[in-house]
């Protein structure tokens, strides 16, 4: 099966990794679903860019909390857009206390933005594939905390750890139509959910990265526009840290080390 990705959705897409995403899916030939949850404005500017780039660009908001409007806003996209090749599994948000002191609003708060939205958006992208039969690619922007947790991080943690699972299981129920399903697992990246809008990540030193620095939003838009196209067709199940090496310094060290004498024998 020839797979020719004409068609995606990337969610979160106003700004940051997703905007990044849109961009670079739109430069390899394919139109794009947008969607936003409190930045409308920034999800116009994507899909200017988008549109100067030759594609269509379509907008609508998506609060992955609401879980029965998700299905609705992927359905409306993919009519909009007359189909679907790829979707990126893009939105989340963070937490910043420790699990004793995690409330649980806080708690269904970051697991249902990150994980059950998720789980909701991603079904419903791979029915629409499995009914059109021409193969697809299912994609969820993860963290390097799917793979090692943080401290003050619980509920972003598990909930990144379970969308991981979740896309091992896609990627072997979805094999038989074609359908890959991948992680991305995004380190420290110069994005507005940072605190890095607009900031060079090569002019900021981190001395417990490896390369020295934190990433660009286009660097990981850059892994996923590869697992979107056809030449990733034999890549399904894996999830793909993009770090600058971050994870090889254990989860605690890498953005918290404040001298790089670690570098020497």
């Amino acid at each position: 099966m020839s797979f020719d990705p004409r068609f995606a959705i990337v969610t979160a897409s106003d700004s940051g990794i997703g905007k990044a995403t849109a961009v670079a899916l739109a430069q390899k030939g394919m139109d794009i679903g947008i969607t936003w949850h409190s930045d409308s404005e920034g999800a116009e500017a994507t899909a200017e860019e988008v549109r100067s780039h030759g594609r269509r660009a379509f907008v609508k908001q998506l609060d992955t909390t609401d879980l029965p409007s998700c299905a609705i806003t992927i359905d409306l996209l993919i009519d909009d857009l007359g189909g679907l090749d790829v979707f990126v599994n893009n939105a989340g948000t963070g937490s910043g206390s420790l699990l004793i002191d995690t409330s649980y609003d806080d708690w269904r708060r970051v697991v249902a933005t990150n994980l059950d939205g998720a789980f909701v958006c991603l079904r419903q992208a791979a029915k629409h594939m499995v009914q059109a039969g021409n193969g697809g690619r299912l994609i969820a922007v993860t963290s390097v905390h799917e793979h090692q947790p943080r401290i003050g991080s619980g509920s972003y943690d598990a909930a990144k750890h379970g969308i991981g699972g979740l896309i091992k299981t896609f990627a072997l129920e979805l094999g038989e139509h074609q359908i890959t399903a991948n992680a991305v697992a995004p380190g420290e990246i110069a994005t507005p959910m940072t605190g890095q809008e607009d900031q060079d990540p090569h002019l900021q030193e981190r001395v417990g990265i490896p390369l020295g620095r934190p990433g660009d939003a286009r660097e990981i838009a850059a892994v996923i526009a590869f697992l979107a196209s056809p030449q990733a067709s034999y890549v399904t199940g894996a999830s793909w840290v993009v770090d600058g090496g971050m994870l090889q310094m254990g989860p605690q060290a890498g953005s918290h080390l404040t001298s790089n004498d670690w570098r020497k024998a």
